[in-house]
């Protein structure tokens, strides 16, 4: 025996005795409301608990069977390991026998027995053909093969043969998974006097524990686990599989309903974009079609929404595919988790199938690519095709949250890492072809600087502030880029010599005439036939200063007007626009702009209409 838990469902036709069957079964009437009791059928979901013969404890939810609830039905079937099908022995399989065996399918729940109820009702040969029936049903589907087992609630027969049945079968059942991420899909919220709110359901993927602060997705609100229940006692913590009734603080009965999560914070996604692979039952009476409209139902949740085919223009019944689902709200869900899609009007189920991506980009249709990468999402590379999602590169903590691995899987990717940023092969090698494209683009442009301002290459690879920097350390330390007084060059640029009656050489001369003096940049660009770059190269070579947009002196000038400032403050304490302006013979602009450009410097700073020096 193993102190597991698991959660048995129910399924079959309205009316068949599931409900009663249950009662029988472990004491326990699982329906528990008043209307209930009143129409004799179940509406909503009920739950019961019991021990098996060798000592392992199970959670039993009860579903209805009337068409009407079906969607009571589907939210019940979240995380059980087993269902016991219900045919009442003197009616056979009914409609709701088959839908509901069509959603055990889709829901790939394979591990089930099949019970004949009423049992005392027929005779033997009726029971025997009943039987045939049953055994034809379960032909293709899930619940091929399963154990078929005559049970009378009335009178006992076949209760302790069934309890049995479910030790043996769950005997078989694979070791429930503990991620660390605990998620409990809420399929009811009510009060308690004295105690507040309180909701249930099935628990997955990690253990909870008294204590806990958890996220309600999608809401975004924070709760936190006052206490725990599991099959009415009392616990401190509750292990995957386990039916949890869990009494939390921080939100109003009126802030929850069926279909929310509780998860450990920002560890469930809230989407409203799935991609998923979906299967269409060879019973549909048409094919589902791009771009239908549909009720979804995944865990406890239902929502309308819209599938986009991606690769036809519909899937033919029996056949299956890729589909990109777009929902009307968001919902919680994880990858892997099963659902089914069902016609809203008249009520039909046609698909279901499993998640695969839960955050994923928009598609284009028909698209060989988008295919390719879920097919290898679906069997298993994960991390590696959510790594593709990112062009420009994902820190490995992001991945690592995004997919729920663990570190060391990190190590078993095809990706090149830069410090804490990894890119798929493919990213990077795009990323530096873009690099030398632009930056020789530059050159070209530019002959005559040096090289490309850091933030131009960054904008222009279109890479984050965050992952720019590491990026760039890697081109630089393999020599595919220089970097050189803060620009970036590729290793063979070399600005161009100009001849020395070029136009360089003539505005260096223009603006030496008159040191102190010289025309405007324009003018002075004007006579010599200098462009932009030109001034720009000489600027950034350090053979003229520029003091403004109008205004430039040459090196020497310049150097010669700093030493005549600080001469004459020491003379005389500070220095006034119109005192250099007589020292220098100079009209008051380019005085004024030389002082500004001291200001800016901190050689001087202005003390109202006088400069001083900077200390």
């Amino acid at each position: 025996m193993t102190d597991q838990s698991f959660v048995v469902g129910t399924a079959g036709h309205i009316d068949h005795g599931k409900s009663t069957l249950i009662t029988a079964l472990t004491g326990i009437d699982p329906d528990r409301l008043a209307e209930e009791k009143r129409r004799g059928m179940t509406i909503d979901l009920g739950f019961a608990h019991m021990r098996l013969p060798s000592g392992r404890e199970i959670g039993i939810v009860d579903v209805p069977g009337h068409a009407r609830f079906m969607r009571n039905m589907l939210a019940g079937t979240h995380g059980v390991d087993a269902v016991i099908l219900v045919v009442a022995a003197d009616e056979g399989v009914m409609p709701q026998t088959r839908e509901h065996l069509e959603i055990v399918d889709l829901l790939d729940l394979r591990r089930g027995i099949v019970v004949l109820s009423k049992a005392d009702l027929v005779d033997e040969a009726w029971l025997e053909l009943v039987t045939a029936e049953v055994l034809l049903t379960l032909e293709g589907t899930a619940l091929e093969g399963a154990e078929v087992l005559p049970v009378s609630a009335a009178t006992g027969q076949g209760i302790s043969e069934l309890s049995a049945a479910l030790d043996a079968l769950l005997d078989k059942a694979e070791t429930k998974v503990n991620r660390g991420v605990p998620r409990l899909p809420i399929d009811r919220v009510f009060t308690m006097s004295g105690f507040g709110t309180v909701v249930t359901g099935t628990l997955v993927d990690g253990n909870l524990s008294v204590g806990d602060e958890l996220e309600v997705v999608p809401r975004g609100r924070l709760v936190r686990v006052r206490g725990l229940q599991r099959h009415n006692q009392s616990v401190e913590a509750a292990s995957p599989g386990s039916r949890v009734a869990a009494n939390i603080t921080g939100v109003e009965k009126s802030d929850l309903a069926r279909g929310d999560v509780l998860a450990s914070p920002d560890t469930v996604k809230s989407t409203r974009r799935i991609d998923a692979h979906v299967r269409v039952l060879a019973s549909a009476p048409r094919a589902l079609r791009h771009g239908a409209e549909m009720l979804l139902h995944t865990g406890t949740s239902e929502v309308g929404c819209r599938v986009i085919v991606l690769a036809a223009d519909g899937i033919e019944p029996g056949g299956e595919g890729w589909v990109q689902l777009y929902l009307e709200r968001a919902i919680a869900a994880a990858a892997e988790d099963r659902f089914v899609l069902r016609v809203p009007s008249p009520a039909l189920t046609v698909a279901g199938g499993r998640f695969v991506d839960v955050a994923p980009r928009k598609h284009s249709r028909h698209d060989v690519t988008v295919g390719e990468s879920l097919d290898r999402r679906a069997a298993g590379e994960v991390m590696q095709e959510e790594l593709r999602k990112y062009p420009r590169g994902v820190t490995a903590a992001a991945l690592l949250k995004a997919t729920l691995a663990q570190p060391s899987d990190i190590d078993r990717l095809r990706a090149h890492r830069v410090g804490e940023w990894l890119f798929a092969d493919g990213a990077w090698d795009a990323i530096r072809q873009l690099a030398t494209t632009e930056v020789e683009a530059y050159h070209e442009a530019h002959p005559l600087r040096a090289g490309m301002a850091r933030e131009e290459l960054r904008s222009r690879l279109r890479l984050p502030p965050s992952s720019f920097p590491v990026v760039l350390a890697s081109f630089l330390e393999e020599e595919l880029l220089e970097e050189r007084d803060g620009e970036i060059a590729a290793p063979k640029h070399r600005v161009a010599p100009e001849s020395s009656d070029g136009p360089s050489a003539r505005l260096v001369d223009l603006l030496g005439a008159l040191p102190f003096a010289p025309p405007s940049l324009r003018d002075a660009m004007e006579q010599t036939g200098a462009g932009p770059e030109v001034v720009r190269a000489l600027a950034q070579r350090g053979d003229i200063v520029r003091l403004s947009e109008d205004f430039a002196f040459t090196k020497q000038a310049y150097s010669n007007a700093v030493a005549l400032v600080k001469e004459i403050i020491a003379t005389t304490g500070s220095v006034t626009v119109a005192q250099l302006r007589d020292r220098m013979g100079a009209s008051r602009r380019p005085v004024l702009a030389l002082l500004e450009r001291l200001d800016a410097e901190k050689v001087t700073r202005r003390v109202e209409d006088h400069r001083v020096l900077f200390r």
